[in-house]
């Protein structure tokens, strides 16, 4: 369910609830939490989660930029990431720790109300 989280995020910050599925679709889909991040230019995922897929990572890696300028490097995966009821196909970067990253990547396709005061955030549909 969509929510800000409080205990990893001081002030709290708007988490999202995925599924990542193998593009050969044999292994179970697996749950992952990641931070909604309108700054991140991409989608990293957790390398637990990689690994009980059992998907292989690349075997190039790509540096890494955070916002307070410090460097790092990732493999990266193929997969499908569901959010929203959407599958998104794609390449992710892996990192290691507890918690993703929901990038630009994949935000740029949905219009999102982050609504701060209220600890929530809800998908708004845009009539065309």
């Amino acid at each position: 369910m969509p929510d800000y989280d409080a205990s990893h995020y001081d002030p709290p910050a708007p988490v999202a609830h995925v599924e990542l599925r193998r593009l050969d679709g044999q292994a179970v889909p697996e749950q992952a939490l990641l931070l909604i991040d309108t700054g991140a230019d991409v989608t990293l995922v957790p390398r637990f989660v990689v690994e009980k897929l059992g998907v292989k990572l690349t075997e190039v890696d790509t540096e890494l930029i955070a916002f307070d300028g410090s460097r790092s490097r990732a493999q990266a995966v193929e997969l499908d990431l569901v959010f929203l009821k959407r599958r998104y196909r794609g390449r992710y970067l892996v990192v290691g720790s507890e918690q993703g990253v929901l990038g630009r990547d994949v935000l740029a396709h949905i219009v999102l109300l982050l609504d701060g005061p209220r600890g929530s955030w809800d998908e708004v549909q845009i009539s065309k």
